[in-house]
């Protein structure tokens, strides 16, 4: 079999997210693997600017997804909900030509300093994926609550749990990469 892409996609932009720290955890938990890393720097979803022409930074994005053989999705949740910049990297997604998540294995992972670690995000993230035809992995949710004391200093998880969790749910993924 080739060596499988996987998409990684977080939803912070913050340089030093946990999110994308937590991607970046399940990515190396895969493996061998041709990895990209999804730019979400991207402009507002308006429909006027759409009328002007998909801005070329959304439509990289789109054919990041398409091209990849799986996602790996991390959802910081933002006063109870999706992050804003999660949700307009969807949108401008969903407006792409072709259906770039359709049957798209997806792994949805969250990381938050609360106590459920992002599960309300985790919820709403895992509706839109779903809508968008992306198939998201029925695995155990890995949520790492209280991300300040759950990663070192170079990106890993201290907790052996979250990390045997994340294992866990990667090798699912990699049953279901197998299966195609």
């Amino acid at each position: 079999m080739a060596i499988p892409k996987i998409l990684g996609i977080s939803g912070s932009l913050r340089e030093a997210s946990f999110n994308t720290q937590l991607m970046k955890a399940a990515i190396a938990s895969y493996g061998t693997a041709d990895v990209e890393i999804a730019d979400l720097n991207l402009p507002l979803y308006d429909g006027d600017l759409e009328a002007k022409g998909i801005p070329e930074m959304v439509t990289k994005l789109g054919a990041q997804i398409a091209a990849a053989d799986m996602l790996i999705v991390a959802s910081p949740e933002y006063n109870k909900g999706i992050s804003g910049v999660l949700k307009n990297a969807l949108d401008w997604a969903s407006r792409v030509p072709g259906t770039v998540f359709a049957a798209k294995p997806t792994l949805l992972i969250g990381a938050a300093a609360g106590r459920t670690g992002g599960e309300t995000a985790y919820f709403m993230t895992r509706n839109c994926l779903s809508q968008l035809g992306a198939v998201v992995l029925a695995t155990p949710a890995v949520l790492v609550a209280g991300v300040h004391n759950e990663f070192n200093e170079d990106g890993t998880l201290k907790s052996e749990q979250y990390q045997k969790s994340l294992d866990n749910a990667v090798v699912s993924l990699r049953n279901v990469i197998a299966q195609r």
